[in-house]
């Protein structure tokens, strides 16, 4: 798992020094295996909301969603997670984010449709080692705030 300094902050004592809480960490059990500073490695990416979702009519596991990222139109983007649902609040990455490993959302047309972003997993935004399919935000995200920052990711040690 990894969590920030700043949520850590909110459930412990904000002033311990970071060698405390290691040793605090590891006796309430929590196996830590380092502390790095948080240098998540995206941009671009706002909170959305699916209003829509619709069978791609060409691809059996991909859907077409119509996400709304707060201004103008929606935008029109295929998903291949089987966990999206309508009025799912998520994170988008718009055409021209950055993604981990320096990877940039483009305009894309997947089997004759056209994508206009991404909706991202965890895994995607560099969270998590793994993922069971797009991350879920609460229903009250403001819908087109930068999801770095509704995510409070940017601290460090």
């Amino acid at each position: 798992m990894i969590f920030s300094r700043t949520w850590l902050n909110k459930q412990i004592n904000p002033d311990a020094s970071l060698s405390v809480l290691f040793v605090q960490l590891k006796k309430a059990g929590f196996e830590v295996k380092l502390l790095l500073p948080t240098t998540f490695d995206f941009s671009g990416i706002v909170i959305g909301k699916i209003l829509s979702i619709e069978p791609h009519p060409n691809a059996d596991k991909l859907q077409i969603s119509s996400v709304t990222i707060g201004e103008g139109e929606p935008l029109s983007i295929i998903c291949g997670a089987s966990n999206i649902y309508e009025n799912m609040v998520v994170p988008v990455a718009v055409v021209g984010a950055i993604l981990p490993g320096n990877f940039q959302i483009k305009k894309a047309k997947l089997r004759g449709e056209e994508s206009y972003g991404m909706i991202c997993s965890a895994k995607e935004l560099g969270l998590s080692a793994g993922s069971d399919g797009i991350l879920g935000l609460p229903d009250n995200a403001p819908v087109g705030k930068n999801a770095f920052e509704y995510l409070n990711l940017s601290d460090d040690l």
